[in-house]
């Protein structure tokens, strides 16, 4: 049996993963869907990007979980990146999910693709929280309307200081064994550096034919790709 650990991108909770959830146990499996501290129910809790990392790390120890497909979306990417290399055997495979990758000594606010000052001015102009997105800014991502509603009532705002704290890797990335899942309706490519860690044998691409959020637009889709996953071998 494989234990799916989830972890959802900026403003989201554990809830977003709960149809893909029912699937992957439905399919006989463990899965774990993680609110991140200072996000949803959390939202109280101070949080940098090691709070986040370390929130990984002790959902998989507390639980003693072993064969671990852990699953991060979006920002998640990055402390589930650094998690990943944290908890040693336990590990079966990395899944990204349209994320952002950890880069040792960068963080997300460094690496934002508009440019590093733009989100620092966004964070700074509220209160260093990062505002969570109207409907207007889930437009084209294959979101049905009550979709986008769910998403946009569900969402909190995002902790800063988890989007400006660096990552912290010990090891080269693409040695871990993984599968990134591209989301072509937010874009056809991956960034530089995840086309330079596909290049590594231990790497695959899938692509899905939908948006940014899989586990709401295509829930069924990203639960078979998962699946998929947990069969590969490093």
């Amino acid at each position: 049996m494989t234990e799916f650990v989830m972890v959802a991108g900026a403003w989201l909770g554990a809830w977003v993963w709960g149809d893909v959830a029912r699937l992957l146990r439905a399919a006989g499996h463990g899965a774990h869907p993680l609110t991140l501290s200072g996000l949803a129910e959390k939202r109280d809790a101070l949080a940098g990007q090691q709070t986040h990392v370390q929130d990984i790390v002790d959902e998989i120890t507390r639980r003693d979980l072993h064969e671990v497909v852990l699953v991060g979306h979006s920002y998640s990417g990055i402390p589930v990146g650094q998690a990943a290399e944290r908890i040693g055997g336990r590990l079966s495979r990395v899944v990204f999910v349209d994320s952002e990758v950890p880069v040792d000594g960068e963080s997300f606010v460094s690496l934002w693709w508009e440019g590093p000052e733009r989100l620092a001015a966004s964070l700074a102009a509220n209160d260093g929280w990062w505002a969570p997105p109207t409907a207007g800014d889930l437009a084209g991502q294959g979101l049905s309307d009550a979709q986008t509603a769910r998403l946009v009532a569900g969402a909190t705002p995002h902790p800063g200081a988890s989007l400006s704290e660096p990552a912290v890797l010990t090891r080269p990335l693409g040695a871990l064994p993984a599968t990134y899942v591209k989301c072509l309706l937010d874009g056809p490519e991956p960034n530089a550096t995840v086309a330079e860690l596909l290049t590594h044998e231990t790497w695959r691409r899938v692509d899905l034919g939908t948006g940014h959020w899989p586990m709401v637009s295509e829930p069924e889709e990203l639960a078979r790709v998962l699946l998929a996953a947990a069969e590969e071998r490093g």
